[in-house]
């Protein structure tokens, strides 16, 4: 019998993922890629900047649990990854409602 570290706090374990996982996310990423360029051609008025993103972040979301692993990491590492998205979105609404409210004030001289 061989003998082995005993299991600290500190110890990793790693997660193997079978490869068809991966040529399935890449399948998916294809088909997306797809119709997110399909998407493009079609006229859906204002709505088509918000499939165009969903779309976006369909694929950003895979490339994210997948290749980088987040779907099977530690706990420390999913919140990190929701406080940087958490961020993000703090970061898009004060853009927005800096888009939204520069009517409010009329520019001097005009």
């Amino acid at each position: 019998m061989a003998n082995h570290p005993p299991e600290t706090e500190h110890s990793t374990t790693h997660h193997i993922v079978p490869t068809r996982v991966y040529y399935g996310v890449f399948a998916a990423l294809l088909v997306l890629t797809g119709v997110t360029t399909w998407i493009a051609y079609i006229d859906l008025g204002r709505f088509n900047i918000y499939v165009a993103l969903t779309i976006a972040v369909i694929k950003a979301s895979l490339v994210m649990l997948f290749f980088m692993h987040v779907r099977y990491s530690s706990k420390l590492t999913k919140v990190i990854v929701a406080s940087g998205v958490f961020w993000l979105m703090i970061m898009f609404l004060m853009t927005m409602s800096d888009l939204a409210t520069r009517g409010w004030m009329r520019v001097p001289g005009r």
